[in-house]
């Protein structure tokens, strides 16, 4: 992959979880790379041997003044990222995704750092027609898409306000390596351990739902872009421009597995949303990103 930043002191929050460690990846060697992360859902074992860590929460403020000072750019993937667990737990949600992200953003604000936030899709809410542009509603209908909506709300605010160079970016449905199975992960990361293991593939719904799943490698080539566009200030959605169903979904994993498992159709998700696509004319025209991964080579890589 291209670099995109050298010379810089850079904080990745979160940066030994799934899409923060790709992140790492990408920079270690040309930058001075710190990690904040508690570990709660990451691991040492996905962490370049050249980065730094600083083992805790993003909420303690004595660990967040020592990973930032003297930063120049903060790539914030800090998160509780499950919608299920957010709807268990709306006050936790809220202190790690809300409150978390604006800790680091006015941190940001006394360094002069830049912040590349991770936004989400879920700040949408069922969208009226598909593709879904920046500028269209938002009806979140989870604590934590009202949680990366506020988050994506103070970004703006701070680059407004005050100066502070900030890009969120609106992840679609983002699958790769290092994503664990477990009763939180993609349905990626679950069709796949379900046909490894023989084990029935199992789709809510009738599957007829479309989603638009984006390489980590990209939602990373994404990230690098904002940290050195002069188009700050603004939300991006990071995805392909194209979806798949879910049924879809299931043959291809079946495909590329070899596998036999049989799809079966479960109770569909309360309050799932039927269609998901991200119009990406904004972040091609400004930050000059463009996927790269189709989702048959994706999915081919992890099968490996």
């Amino acid at each position: 992959m291209q670099r995109q930043l050298s010379g810089r002191s850079v904080l990745v929050t979160g940066g030994a979880g799934f899409i923060g460690s790709h992140l790492v990846d990408a920079l270690v060697g040309e930058n001075d790379v710190r990690v904040l992360d508690d570990l709660s859902s990451g691991t040492r074992d996905n962490l370049a041997d050249d980065a730094t860590l600083f083992e805790g929460d993003v909420r303690d403020p004595a660990l967040l003044d020592r990973a930032m000072d003297g930063v120049d750019v903060v790539f914030h993937t800090a998160a509780l990222v499950s919608v299920a667990e957010s709807t268990e737990h709306p006050e936790r949600s809220h202190r790690i995704n809300a409150t978390g992200s604006l800790s680091v953003l006015e941190r940001a604000r006394r360094e002069d750092a830049r912040v590349v936030l991770s936004s989400s899709a879920a700040v949408y809410g069922p969208p009226e027609s598909t593709p879904i542009c920046e500028s269209d509603g938002k009806s979140p209908t989870s604590p934590y898409g009202i949680d990366k909506l506020a988050a994506d709300g103070y970004a703006r605010i701070y680059h407004d306000l005050y100066g502070v160079d900030t890009v969120a970016l609106r992840y679609f449905n983002v699958y790769g390596p290092r994503q664990t199975a477990n009763q939180y992960s993609g349905v990626v990361t679950t069709f796949l351990q379900q046909a490894r293991e023989g084990r029935p593939i199992t789709v809510e719904g009738d599957g007829t739902q479309t989603r638009d799943f984006v390489h980590v490698d990209d939602v990373v080539r994404a990230n690098l872009l904002a940290a050195n566009t002069d188009a700050v200030g603004d939300a991006y959605n990071v995805g392909t421009g194209s979806s798949v169903s879910i049924a879809e979904l299931a043959r291809l994993i079946r495909e590329v597995t070899d596998s036999d498992s049989e799809v079966v159709h479960v109770d569909a998700r309360p309050g799932d949303i039927d269609h998901s696509r991200a119009d990406i004319d904004r972040i091609r025209r400004r930050l000059g990103y463009e996927p790269t991964v189709s989702l048959s080579d994706g999915l081919a890589s992890l099968c490996d």
